[in-house]
């Protein structure tokens, strides 16, 4: 259910007029309408260390936006982003080819980040048995090597990422630092084995507090 788009305008507000974000993750937003407001607030509030989860084709293959939203998204928060986090599927969208392996993976990447200013963070999970994700920024690539967790409780896990870069990148540490860190939050997050519910469940993302609650 979506939330008008001046609603969405009026939440930003309240949090930047009161407790300045040092970081901003953005995940799925489904409309032109709301992907305007959000570029316009983030513009004219002067936000730091964007993150964009270009959130636009599920797990199952289904397409989640609107149509136009594909294009705004590209044309207005891609270029404020430090980094977009795309997934195999988003980026052969995004690159309008079929990525098949690591080397596909390296110019596809290259291909978007070419157009942006900022850097393309290109997931690999969809590709083979490995989670190898490929960092483009316009210094270099870099690669991210991970093997896979046996867990298919990993629902939330591509976009557990982008708010882990982002939480990283407001604490100070550098692009390639936070992702590094982020991607290592990641699997632990899965190797902790939380099993909820029926289905793909979510991760456990508090594996690092103490039994008893304690944050000490």
């Amino acid at each position: 259910q979506e939330a008008p788009a001046e609603f969405v305008g009026q939440q930003l507000d309240s949090v930047f007029s009161d407790i300045v974000p040092q970081a901003v993750k953005i995940g799925m937003v489904s409309s032109p309408q709301i992907i305007a407001v959000i570029a316009g607030r983030l513009e004219q509030y002067r936000a730091e260390h964007i993150v964009v989860d270009p959130v636009m084709v599920a797990t199952s293959g289904s397409r989640l936006l609107a149509g136009g939203a594909a294009g705004a998204l590209a044309e207005r928060l891609f270029p404020l982003a430090e980094v977009i986090t795309p997934n195999l599927p988003e980026a052969q969208a995004l690159w309008g080819r079929e990525i098949r392996t690591a080397a596909d993976m390296e110019a596809a990447a290259a291909a978007i980040g070419e157009k942006l200013p900022g850097a393309v963070l290109l997931k690999g999970g969809h590709l083979t048995d490995t989670a190898d994700d490929y960092l483009f920024t316009h210094t270099g690539g870099r690669w991210y090597r991970a093997g896979r967790v046996d867990n298919p409780n990993n629902h939330g896990s591509g976009c557990t990422l982008s708010s882990a870069i982002a939480c990283r990148l407001a604490l100070g540490c550098d692009l390639e630092e936070a992702v590094g860190l982020a991607k290592d939050y990641v699997r632990r997050c899965m190797e902790a084995g939380l099993n909820l519910g029926a289905g793909s469940g979510p991760m456990n993302h508090m594996f690092a507090v103490p039994e008893g609650g304690s944050w000490t």
